[in-house]
């Protein structure tokens, strides 16, 4: 963790060194989905690069919430899902047969995390991505039916759980805890003011209160929902 937040300081000072514009930005935003719904508030800054400043690299720091009825959360850990740690991970596909499942009566948790943002700048327009790198979550304990792929003696057992505390972007399945990215669109209204639509991609991670199956107690859903949002920039 000391090394991330080395490297994120250091990146800071340097785009501050070569980056003559910047721009700041407050956001609220709501995502949602069938019984999901995830609001959020976020602040970044973007430095704009190159000589027209088309393009931007920022940072920002962002709450997101996530609300919902039942959830199935499945294993989480990379090495269970598809065999493969980091990017490697991200181009394999599931094994089922190590996949088990928490069923929760709701999902619950409030995430606080540092994020990372790529943008490139139309005349009145921005093409974005966003993604969440490290933080914390918050959120109550529950309980839920487990259901194990391979354990006679703990499939259809209650167990208790409670979101994982601490978030951290690992690429895919190797995430930790609970992270938000986002694809958008965004349209500049005024000169201070816009509208933001596109897609967020949700990690959200329940942590069991012991391990279960295959030495494991994470599991997470990870829902893909549309979401609206407004930007504003009292700076300008």
């Amino acid at each position: 963790m000391k090394i991330i937040l080395l490297t994120l300081s250091l990146i800071g000072l340097g785009l501050n060194s070569y980056a003559q514009k910047s721009e700041k930005n407050f956001d609220i935003a709501l995502a949602a989905k069938n019984s999901i719904f995830a609001p959020s508030l976020s602040f970044e800054k973007n430095y704009g690069l190159g000589s027209k400043k088309k393009f931007s690299i920022g940072w920002g720091v962002r709450a997101n919430a996530v609300f919902g009825g039942t959830g199935n959360y499945i294993t989480a850990p990379a090495l269970l899902t598809s065999g493969k740690r980091s990017l490697a991970a991200f181009f394999t596909e599931y094994k089922n047969d190590k996949l088990d499942t928490l069923d929760l009566k709701k999902t619950g948790i409030i995430a606080f995390n540092s994020k990372i943002v790529l943008q490139y700048r139309f005349k009145k327009s921005d093409l974005g991505f966003n993604i969440d790198v490290f933080g914390v979550t918050f959120g109550g304990r529950q309980s839920g039916i487990f259901r194990a792929s391979d354990s006679k003696s703990l499939n259809n057992t209650t167990q208790i759980a409670k979101p994982s505390p601490f978030n951290l972007l690992l690429i895919s399945d190797s995430d930790r805890g609970s992270l938000n990215s986002e694809l958008y669109y965004r349209y500049w209204i005024k000169k201070n003011a816009a509208l933001r639509l596109g897609l967020s991609f949700q990690f959200v991670e329940y942590k069991a209160n012991k391990v279960l199956t295959y030495e494991n107690d994470r599991y997470r859903i990870k829902p893909l929902m549309p979401f609206i949002a407004y930007s504003f920039n009292p700076f300008k």
